[in-house]
């Protein structure tokens, strides 16, 4: 496997109109909490899922629940985006496509120092945690346990793909409950369109995340 990346990002997607809330509160909110707070904007991903990862429990930390943390991949491009952007799953409801989904990118260092000053418990794990089985852990110094290959990885599925790229390129970063806006250190959008209307969200704040087209991180 390749070695652990000298800077590891990490990367939350979310549709655009989720960004005025996320702007307002000054956090990401767990799946958990946006139920809860009834936050507004476009619900995208599986619901039978999201459903499960209220109910299952981080082994790093008992009685945490991964619904109850806010997520992160270990690269852009993900699976779920690929899902979003073909649009035909069943259990997706959401059928808009990619084009209005953004990432938001935050570092793993600053987020564990942040987490910890605030008493947050957070975690990684080596596959996905909407699966019926992963493994995580919480000390960065098993960070090379990830499968960094799998993670860079642009080709995931298909013949002479081995299932384990798909499982590994799904790892995540979980931070329990929320995750500051201030600690989003940039925003990768599809189009200049869409650029353009998060430039707009965003003017004005004291704390302005940089705001650029990455059409290499979509399908």
């Amino acid at each position: 496997m390749t070695k652990v990346p000298e800077k590891i990002h990490i990367y939350h997607i979310v549709h655009i109109d989720r960004l005025p809330s996320i702007i307002e509160d000054g956090y990401l909110w767990s799946d958990a909490e946006t139920r809860r707070r009834g936050s507004p904007g476009t619900t995208v991903g599986m619901q039978s899922i999201k459903d499960r990862r209220l109910t299952s429990q981080l082994s790093s930390h008992p009685g945490l629940a991964v619904g109850s943390c806010v997520p992160f991949y270990f690269c852009p491009r993900s699976v779920m985006l690929y899902l979003l952007h073909m649009g035909n799953h069943e259990e997706i409801t959401y059928t808009g496509g990619q084009q209005d989904i953004v990432h938001l990118v935050a570092d793993v260092p600053k987020a564990v120092k942040w987490a910890e000053q605030k008493d947050r418990r957070w975690a990684f794990t080596l596959s996905n945690a909407g699966s019926g089985y992963f493994e995580d852990r919480a000390d960065l110094d098993q960070l090379d346990e990830i499968n960094w290959d799998a993670v860079k990885a642009t080709r995931w599925g298909g013949n002479g793909v081995d299932r384990d790229i798909k499982e590994g390129k799904q790892a995540e970063f979980l931070v329990e409950e929320s995750f500051p806006w201030r600690r989003i250190l940039g925003i990768g959008v599809y189009s200049q369109s869409q650029g353009e209307k998060v430039t707009r969200l965003i003017s004005g704040l004291p704390h302005k995340p940089q705001v650029k087209i990455f059409r290499k991180w979509y399908y």
